[in-house]
């Protein structure tokens, strides 16, 4: 199979869908990788190390797009790169449609295999290609929560761990999956006092005791929401909804409740995000204020520290990106279901519900378009 792997283009994405060692083993294996020129430098890896085990670097995008049966990217594809798909062409990317539907409806009318990495789904219900970038992304929250809150930064000036004699902040996280207990776990280590919200008893329970002294979960509800945002110095909103819309869980009228100079890090804006105020924005301008609250919503978070998220994401991704070049979408799928489920559309047909729910377009169950899977 050949193999594709475009540079990055979306704002400040400097990470790469595939390290040299993962380049090799599938040259090693009869498959041709292209990798477009200068892709990897962001994560620290150049041509010349790509070149060494037997990649071809080449110069542009379109001839990586035009001349690839299967691309492997890290985000979505933009505008820039609507037109460079082609029918059957097997894309394995994030694409986190359901918080896009101009995207969704170009790879609907492209007609390509759209694989996203955010729904393929373990039978535990872990998300094994999302994890890696949650992991990142919850402990990267924190870490911007802390800075913002700064005066300097535009915050109101609160030390997230206080000294003695001072309280430490508050650090209230909607949502106790993968993301949460990330910026649970370093929120805690900075000293600050943390509350988990969520709807699951059971991973509440599970929270509460792994969770240091200073974290305290609470049942998820309207009521309990309002009550911890009008504390909160930071909030971080957790929530995922696989495949499907983020819920609006604090309504922008809540802000006038929240302390002025307060940070929300909304890390689910890029399924749409869990405040009704977030929307994206970059690493160059990452914040905005609404009602006096600083608002951090970078969609693509993890891009800031490429050669970490790199490494964890390939270490994720790679063996599923081998079973599709070895085999072949269609058979790779059917004897994979982990995998099958991470096929969102097929050939302008969507087979994931929670895209199809999100814009109201025709629902195709996966097993009409690859029978047996």
């Amino acid at each position: 199979m050949v193999v594709g792997v475009p540079r990055e283009i979306k704002a400040d994405e400097n990470r790469v869908a595939l390290v040299p060692a993962g380049a090799e083993a599938l040259v090693r294996r009869g498959h041709q990788v292209l990798i477009e020129r200068a892709a990897g430098d962001g994560s620290g890896f150049p041509d010349d190390a790509y070149a060494a085990v037997g990649a071809e670097i080449v110069e542009s995008a379109d001839d990586v797009w035009g001349r690839s049966e299967m691309i492997v990217k890290v985000k979505e594809p933009i505008e820039r790169e609507y037109a460079c798909m082609r029918p059957d062409q097997v894309v394995f990317t994030y694409f986190h449609f359901a918080a896009d539907e101009r995207l969704t409806r170009e790879v609907l009318d492209r007609g390509i295999v759209a694989i996203a990495y955010e729904t393929v789904e373990l039978p535990s219900g872990e998300l094994p290609l999302l994890t890696p970038m949650s992991e990142v992304a919850g402990r990267m929250a924190v870490q911007e929560g802390a800075k913002y809150l700064e005066r300097n930064a535009g915050g109101y000036g609160i030390l997230l761990g206080g000294v003695p004699g001072v309280l430490p902040a508050e650090v209230v996280i909607l949502g106790g999956g993968v993301v949460g207990t990330n910026a649970a776990t370093i929120a805690a280590g900075f000293g600050a006092h943390v509350t988990i919200l969520d709807v699951s008893l059971p991973r509440l329970r599970y929270l509460s005791e792994v969770m240091p002294a200073n974290v305290d979960t609470l049942y998820s509800n309207r009521h309990t929401i309002l009550e911890q945002i009008r504390r909160a110095d930071v909030l971080v909103g957790a929530v995922l909804v696989t495949g499907g819309k983020a819920p609006k869980l604090v309504l922008e009228d809540d802000l006038v409740h929240m302390k002025d100079g307060s940070v929300i890090v909304d890390v689910a804006v890029d399924q749409g995000g869990c405040v009704e105020s977030a929307r994206p924005t970059t690493h160059q301008n990452p914040t905005y204020t609404v009602h006096g609250v600083i608002h951090y919503c970078v969609a693509n978070m993890p891009g800031a520290v490429p050669r970490t998220s790199t490494l964890a994401l390939t270490n994720a991704t790679f063996s599923y990106v081998l079973k599709l070049a070895q085999h072949g979408w269609e058979a790779a799928c059917r004897v994979t279901p982990p995998l099958a489920l991470g096929i969102n559309a097929v050939r302008g047909q969507v087979t994931y519900r929670a895209v199809a729910e999100a814009f109201e377009l025709d629902y195709t169950p996966l097993a009409e378009v690859l029978p047996g899977a």
